[in-house]
This record gives C-alpha cells, sequence and structure tokens, in this order.
C-alpha cells in the first residue's frame, strides 16, 4: 500500500526510514514542483535548504534533483541553514518558494519537509493541500536529474544564504547597542542551526557570548528533543546561572523558534515572551499595528490591545494562518504558542534569531533585567500563568472528538466555563478570562492540552480537568 503523505500544521514530518524515506521525499518534491508549475513558475528559482538532523543534506539533495528534473532552478545552500535564513533567501532572490528539510523541534527519529511561498511564508492551507493532491503514488513518478549534471548545467548552484541575511537584520534592530552592552549572554543553539549566529552578530564589543550544544549532534543528547521549553533548556538555565549571564537566548532545531531564560536561571514561558515582544515594540519602540494570535497563545496580547489602540486577530494554530493574517493586515507582530513570532519589515515567518535580538535590544532600550521587564509586563496587564501536556491518544481520533464535544463541562478547575470555541480543536473560555484548548497535533500523533488562567492555583486542577475531558484519565 502506498504510504500517504500529509501534510500538517507547517509541513510533513515522519519517522527517518520508517516513512521518511528517499523515495518519499521524492514523491513529496514532485508535488511541491508540479504546483509550482502550476502557478505558472516554470524556469524560476526555488531556494532548498537544510538542518543538521540524520541525512539532511542529502534529502536536501535529493529535492534539488526533482525540482531541476522539472525545469525548475535551485539555489542549494551550502551547509545547515536556519529556516529564518532560508526564508528571507527567498525574497533576495526572487524566488518562487523554498523547501526546507527539517523537523524543527520533533525528536531526533524524525525529518521533515517544510514549504514556502515567494514571500518566504508558509503556504495557505488551501495551496498545501493542492500540493499533497499532486503527490505522485509511486517514486517512479517523481523525475530527477542527477546532481552532478544539475551542477553542471547549473541547474542547481550552491550558495551561502547568512551574508544578506545579516546585512537584512541590521536594518532591523540596533546591533552595535547590543555588542556595547556589556551583557553576558549565554546562547543554547540545541545542537541545531543556530550555532555561531549569536557570536558572527554580536562578537566583538563588550558583550560576551557563550554558546553551549552549538555542534551537530543528530541525537540532541541532554535534552529530549531541541524544543525550547522545559526540560529541554534545563542545561542551559543552569549554564546562566553557573556564568552569571544576563539572560538564555535558546534557538530551536531549524532556529526559527525562541526561548528566554533570565538571570536567576528561570525559563519565561513563550506566552509570556510573545507578549514581552509586543509591548516592546508598542513601547520601547513606539510602533503600532495588528497583532495577530493563534487561539493557543495568551490573551495578554489582547489586553496589550486596549491598551495601545491596536487591533488583534486570532487564527487556528499555524503559521500557514498566521502568515496569511499578517500580510492582510500588514501586522506589527504574530506569533503562537510554540515560541515562533515573525515581525512586520521581515518576513511572514517566525524568526528565533530576530526575536532573541529584540528581547536584548529591549533590555539596551530599557536598562532592565529579564525579571524587570517581566514585571513591567504584569504592571500593565497582571500576572497569567501558563502549562500544557502532551499525551499520546489511543482509538479513533473523530470517536475521541465526538467525546470532547459531548462533554460540556460546566467548569474547569473550579472556574466556569463560560464559551466553547471550536475553530481549531476545543478551547473552553474560562470566567477569569483564562482558557484550556485541547488540540490534536498536526506534527505528531499526540494530543496537547494547554492552559491559560490569572489563577496560579488553578492551573494544575485545569489541566486535570481537562485530561478527564479528552478520555486521558
Amino acid at each position: 500500500m502506498t504510504y500517504k503523505i500529509k501534510f500538517g500544521t507547517d509541513g510533513w514530518r515522519g519517522e527517518i526510514a520508517e516513512d521518511y524515506t528517499f523515495d518519499n521525499v521524492r514523491r513529496a518534491a514532485q508535488g511541491f514542483a508540479s504546483y509550482l508549475l502550476e502557478q505558472g513558475f516554470a524556469g524560476r528559482w526555488v531556494v532548498v535548504g537544510h538542518d543538521k538532523r540524520f541525512q539532511s543534506e542529502n534529502f536536501a539533495a535529493a529535492v534539488a534533483e526533482v525540482l531541476a528534473a522539472n525545469g525548475l532552478n535551485v539555489f542549494l545552500t551550502d551547509g545547515a541553514t536556519p529556516t529564518p535564513v532560508i526564508s528571507y533567501a527567498v525574497v533576495d532572490k526572487s524566488a518562487c518558494g523554498a523547501v526546507n528539510i527539517t523537523a524543527s523541534h520533533n525528536p531526533p527519529t524524525d525529518n521533515g519537509f517544510k514549504v514556502r511561498d515567494s514571500l518566504g511564508g508558509a503556504i495557505y492551507p488551501e495551496g498545501l493541500a493542492r500540493i499533497e493532491a499532486l503527490i505522485p503514488d509511486s517514486v517512479q513518478e517523481a523525475k530527477r536529474m542527477k546532481l552532478k549534471d544539475a551542477l553542471r548545467d547549473k541547474k542547481i548552484v550552491y550558495f551561502d544564504a547568512s551574508e544578506a541575511y545579516m546585512e537584512h537584520i541590521q536594518q532591523l534592530v540596533d546591533i552595535q547597542k547590543i555588542r556595547d552592552a556589556g551583557f553576558t549572554v549565554v546562547v543554547d543553539a540545541m545542537w541545531g542551526n543556530g550555532a555561531g549566529w549569536f557570536t558572527k552578530l554580536l562578537g566583538g564589543g563588550r558583550t560576551r557570548i557563550i554558546e553551549i550544544h552549538n555542534e551537530r549532534n543528530p541525537s540532541f543528547p541532554e535534552m529530549i528533543r531541541p524544543e525550547p521549553i522545559r526540560p529541554n533548556i534545563d542545561v542551559g538555565l543552569r549554564a546562566t546561572v553557573e556564568n552569571k549571564a544576563d539572560v538564555l537566548l535558546v534557538t530551536d532545531g531549524d532556529a526559527d523558534r525562541c526561548g528566554i531564560g533570565d538571570e536567576n536561571g528561570e525559563f519565561i514561558n513563550q506566552l509570556r515572551v510573545y507578549a514581552l515582544l509586543a509591548l516592546y515594540l508598542l513601547e520601547a519602540r513606539g510602533e503600532r499595528g495588528d497583532i495577530v494570535k493563534t487561539l493557543s497563545t495568551t490573551t495578554m496580547l489582547n489586553k496589550l490591545g486596549k491598551l495601545y489602540n491596536v487591533p488583534v486577530h486570532e487564527t487556528g494554530v499555524g503559521f500557514k494562518y498566521v502568515a496569511p493574517k499578517m500580510i492582510e493586515t500588514n501586522a506589527l507582530i504574530g506569533g503562537e504558542e510554540s515560541g515562533g513570532y515573525a515581525f512586520r519589515g521581515n518576513v511572514p515567518e517566525r524568526d528565533g534569531i530576530l526575536a532573541n535580538l529584540y528581547f536584548l535590544d529591549f533590555m539596551v532600550r530599557t536598562g532592565k533585567k529579564p525579571t524587570e521587564l517581566l514585571k513591567m509586563l504584569f504592571d500593565k496587564v497582571g500576572e497569567h500563568y501558563y502549562d500544557r501536556v502532551d499525551t499520546p491518544f489511543s482509538g479513533d481520533r473523530r470517536t475521541r472528538e465526538k467525546m470532547i464535544l459531548d462533554a460540556k463541562p460546566e467548569t474547569l478547575g473550579g472556574l466556569k466555563v463560560t464559551e466553547l470555541v471550536t475553530v481549531d480543536g476545543f478551547q473552553f473560555k474560562l470566567e477569569d478570562g483564562g482558557w484550556l484548548l485541547i488540540r490534536f497535533s498536526g506534527t505528531e500523533p499526540i494530543m496537547r492540552i494547554y492552559c491559560e488562567t490569572t489563577r496560579e492555583d488553578k492551573v494544575k486542577a485545569i489541566l486535570e480537568d481537562g485530561l478527564k475531558v479528552a478520555g486521558i484519565q
């Protein structure tokens, strides 16, 4: 039986050698090539890049061979390259799209296939569905031009995407002021594509950069997976304390997501980071513009929207929903619960490098430590608490969805349920302005249960009730 390639929240991901094979990667590449040709892009350039996972550079070469055989030209990165850098290269090279071989924050057993449009952003859900439909059932239907022949004919060209991106970034943030600030910054690259970038960007001044996990190691030791949340970043948090650093900056496996640790080695969760970045743009930089958020992220953004008189738009989970809304509204910032944030003036794509630089710039402009920035935020919107449980589930997904829909809980964690939203999963709004969300991951066979509340003492109880509603306990 032919393996069915499905595009989830952010492309296709699978287990290496099980379903993520060279044959299936070539099939996916043929589907994308056919999609680009349908769009009238014959003869145009496509950017192809990869991360540091097992065989990623070879999977990327296989993609390039298929694209070249279909009459497209390929800029193939000459090494592991962050996703935001690949996305910017699409714009810089006037390419018609991109493929990035990466499984982002998934476990080390996995790899993935991300696609991007001519703006460097995620492709609309309708576009992803069309790519899926164009994927052939057999690898024999995928065209292929051998790499050496394509290189000879200049149908594939190796290139370094870093220089153009670095020049672009320095137009968005005052790098020199961060260099001169005299910070001690611990950077955890999570064995991924973010390695070396902060040293290159910020080296040569008074600020000291200490990098950890900055080599290639596809097994990702000292963490479960390269996702910038605890416990994966615990080594980085300890290194922050040991080095008496001012802040911990984290990038995930492909560097499109970020994580932050404060000067005391405490994790600042990704909902708080999103609100801090919005506050930085609105308050420290005095900018104005719409905010785009997924329903799984913080209501602190809604409160900031009211304070600064800017619209806030809520979408389904994934940048395939966020990016189009950002383009439509010329949004100031867009983001999601996973720690991925995008900014006006950059491509409509998550950028963990720029997000971390903006956080450093927030510290420079205000003269405040991370804990003091968090207090500044809470003084405006009040304290908010968040947690998430990821759990495997058994049985049919549709049956479980009906179970959740039929549960109709009146309270969760002792707080009254005021509304049920089913835009993406099942979000139960709570009387304190908080929420519980139950949804199935678009990238892994797991169920995620998230909550945010203004009541710290209610977080555990809300999640426990959420597990019961989902039929897990």
